[in-house]
């Protein structure tokens, strides 16, 4: 406490504004007729079906091509881990194994205004065979179309990979003693074929290609027989930078089909219940947040007007979640429940910052000095704040690993422990509000307990804020 300075509250208050002002209006700059984001704002973050619309398309194995059951299966998880990887969490996929389709459903790009259903199709990125090949050479057949010279056919396809990543591993060739690689995973069902593989390719010399049907996407060298499943890619002698990595990291895992499809059905879903309407809660939601803050500040004073600076700090935090502000997570797409997220974590944020002004009102009535009242009324406020929203935490994370993609962090372990008799979904506007939810609850703590506690603690220095009553005691 000895530390919290005057000038604590102006830097704090300075931090805040800075991160509102770029959550919200995001940073371009142009590059010639190019425009690169750099941070997004609000008009970047993605609206649900229910809010503005969406696409719904059938995919359907290309012409010659054949597809088992639990190849089909393994075709919808990984479009659901593309769309998830496009920051499209309001999406529904789900296959038709009588018909052999996958019949998926996802909202409208931000920002959209020609709504055409081809276009937004594009985005999901071409569904071409994921397949590896000895060696680099191809041919060219009587009708134009690539053709491999390895008389085995590929030595992997789309169905043995389990993923692909970006990592940094240690290096003596790079100055910062690092390199940025690809680490590659395959499943059960490759690891053998692969380790055969590689030991040929170590022998002959010669590469494994890694190609989108008639596309060479990576030929990396064998520098050894791989023989666990996981291997290395490099970029060779001048390496990786880390957007040529990620960029084969995607292509491998949005890739990743056990067979080519194409789009055979696209049609325009209309909105449940529109951006009017969407307007108009928004107009609601800042009417409401006038009033609460005119109550707080009236109610608890100086510890009110500071629980207010925090609350936009917390609502503008959520935007930043949404959008994929912090960068060590993709965004989410905003649903009408994903903004009832919202409004229930604001009202957890409430309640923790009206729990602590009454802390500090009690130890003040008590006779305790201004200093001590502050720094023993967070101590004890800290505990019942814990508890408000350690049953949030648990909602939040059960139903994000319950409706979201099989790939991400809490499906992978609540799916293993949980939920594997259930079979994976993928109900994005369930999995919104559970990620608001749990981005709200984060930012509580952030905004409503450390940041507030910094910048009550910082006024109450000033000789002008030392008065008692201020914080809801009496004058001595």
């Amino acid at each position: 406490m000895k530390r919290i300075g005057k000038s604590t509250f102006f830097i704090v208050v300075a931090l805040i504004a800075l991160f509102s002002f770029s959550a919200i209006v995001g940073l371009d700059y142009r590059y010639g007729d190019n425009i690169k984001t750099m941070i997004k704002g609000v008009d970047d973050v993605r609206l649900g079906i229910d809010i503005q619309g969406g696409v719904d398309a059938t995919f359907e194995p290309a012409e010659g091509a054949e597809a088992s059951d639990s190849e089909l299966e393994a075709a919808t998880v990984v479009i659901k881990t593309r769309l998830s990887a496009l920051g499209i969490t309001d999406s529904e996929v789900y296959s038709d194994t009588k018909s052999d389709r996958i019949i998926v459903r996802f909202p409208w790009e931000a920002g959209t205004t020609d709504f055409d259903p081809d276009k937004a199709v594009q985005e999901l990125g071409n569904m071409a065979e994921l397949a590896f090949y000895m060696g680099t050479e191809k041919t060219t057949d009587a009708a134009g179309k690539s053709a491999y010279t390895s008389p085995d056919g590929p030595v992997l396809t789309g169905s043995d990979v389990d993923s692909a990543k970006v990592v940094q591993q240690q290096s003596s060739n790079t100055a910062t003693g690092k390199e940025i690689v690809v680490s590659l995973n395959l499943k059960e069902s490759g690891r053998e074929k692969f380790a055969n593989a590689t030991q040929q390719a170590y022998s002959s010399n010669i590469p494994i290609a890694i190609w989108m049907d008639d596309l060479q996407i990576s030929a990396p060298m064998v520098n050894e027989p791989i023989n666990d499943g996981n291997a290395i890619i490099t970029g060779g002698g001048s390496g990786f930078t880390y957007e040529e990595a990620k960029d084969l990291a995607d292509k491998i895992n949005g890739g990743a089909l056990p067979f080519k499809m194409e789009a055979t059905n696209k049609r325009t879903i209309t909105p449940t219940m529109g951006s009017g309407s969407l307007d108009a809660m928004l107009l609601a939601a800042a009417i409401a947040f006038c009033f609460i803050s005119v109550y707080m500040v009236f109610l608890y004073r100086l510890p009110g007007f500071v629980a207010v600076i925090a609350l936009i700090g917390q609502v503008t935090g959520s935007i930043a979640f949404l959008t994929g502000w912090f960068g060590f997570m993709p965004g989410s797409t905003l649903t009408i429940p994903g903004i009832a997220g919202i409004i229930l974590a604001v009202g957890m944020g409430v309640d923790a910052n009206i729990i602590t002004s009454e802390r500090i009102k009690e130890e003040l009535k008590t006779g305790k000095t201004l200093d001590a009242s502050i720094k023993i009324a967070y101590k004890k406020a800290f505990s019942a704040i814990l508890d408000g929203n350690v049953t949030n935490v648990l909602i939040a994370v059960i139903l994000m690993g319950a409706f979201g993609v099989p790939s991400s962090f809490f499906s992978k372990i609540l799916n293993k422990t949980v939920f594997f008799a259930f079979g994976a979904t993928a109900e994005g506007f369930v999995y919104s509000f559970g990620f608001t939810l749990l981005a709200g609850v984060i930012l509580n703590f952030v905004m409503g307990v450390f940041a507030a506690r910094l910048m009550v603690t910082s006024l109450s220095k000033f000789n002008c804020f030392k008065n008692r009553k201020l914080y809801g005691g009496d004058e001595k």
